[in-house]
């Protein structure tokens, strides 16, 4: 493939195609390298109620959809292929995938961060039907409800934090005896009336109603009835592809700041798989449209 575009994005999501839509807008010729499906982990999202305009709510499937379909009104192009290895070369930046290579002057990672899981039986089956891997997602559908938050640091107590808000009962499951998460959390969740804590213990499975749990050092084992179960055990974001390239933080995260711009000139790190404060589709999009204000300040560096 001998065409230069003026941006490649890597991933489909509502980052990548945020920046597709102001890229091509712009005037630049924006080709987006997706995997699976437009929308990213999105697409697994059977309910969102918190993306802005959507008063009823949106499936992560029809948004990602839309959004795909709204970049490419003005000239984003998408293609479905794996994108095997990079080359971020400051002169020019290269995706390579099964069906060729593609060359752009700019670079957006768009890959995403996915959710650690717990390996158990029932997790993957109840998937969006009682699990849950995002509390400021989800945690509406349990208000006045029973649910478990599953892990013991930042993630699981400040999901448990927002939840108790929420559900009539949150029980906080965790392999240790205390909790991993910052000082700051401790109290305030030792003080919620409506916090249960079941210490040293691991879920051993998931089914609908309920989980099953058992102690690390004696072995027994207990039915914990709930409606639902938020896993909150960490996320890895998937930046396989950079690793030796882009500096990455000690969570493996793409180092990126507000600009959303790398230690490569040219290369910018949008959405979940950078180092952020807050991993939410509406912080995603941000991260695109930012991106690509950048991206012509660079690329207007190059006609000088």
């Amino acid at each position: 493939m001998s065409k230069v575009y003026d941006m490649i994005i890597v991933g489909g999501g509502p980052g990548g195609y945020t920046a597709a839509l102001y890229a091509a807008r712009a005037g630049m010729s924006v080709v987006v390298l997706e995997k699976l499906a437009a929308g990213g982990q999105m697409v697994e999202t059977p309910q969102i109620d918190n993306y802005p305009g959507y008063i009823d709510g949106v499936d992560g499937y029809t948004l990602g959809q839309q959004m795909c379909k709204h970049a490419e009104k003005y000239g984003a192009q998408t293609r479905y292929t794996e994108v095997t290895k990079l080359s971020l070369q400051p002169e020019m930046k290269a995706a390579e995938t099964p069906e060729g290579v593609y060359y752009g002057k700019t670079l957006v990672v768009a890959t995403g961060a996915n959710p650690k899981h717990l390996g158990v039986p029932g997790e993957q089956e109840l998937l969006g039907r009682g699990v849950h891997y995002c509390a400021s997602c989800d945690g509406m559908f349990y208000r006045g409800k029973t649910v478990v938050v599953v892990g013991g640091g930042n993630t699981a107590a400040a999901d448990a934090l927002l939840l108790s808000r929420v559900a009539e009962k949150v029980i906080l499951v965790h392999r240790r005896d205390t909790l991993r998460a910052a000082r700051v959390y401790h109290k305030p969740l030792m003080q919620a009336q409506n916090v249960e804590f079941y210490w040293n213990s691991q879920v051993q499975e998931i089914r609908s109603g309920e989980i099953v749990v058992q102690n690390v050092h004696s072995g027994q084992k207990n039915t914990i009835p709930c409606d639902g179960v938020f896993v909150g055990i960490g996320r890895q974001p998937a930046s396989e592809l950079v690793k030796g390239m882009l500096e990455l933080d000690e969570g493996n995260y793409i180092v990126g700041d507000e600009t959303t711009a790398t230690n490569i000139p040219g290369v910018f790190a949008v959405g979940d798989v950078r180092a952020k404060a807050l991993r939410q589709i509406v912080t995603a999009v941000s991260d695109g449209a930012v991106a690509v204000h950048y991206a012509e300040e660079y690329l207007a560096t190059l006609t000088e």
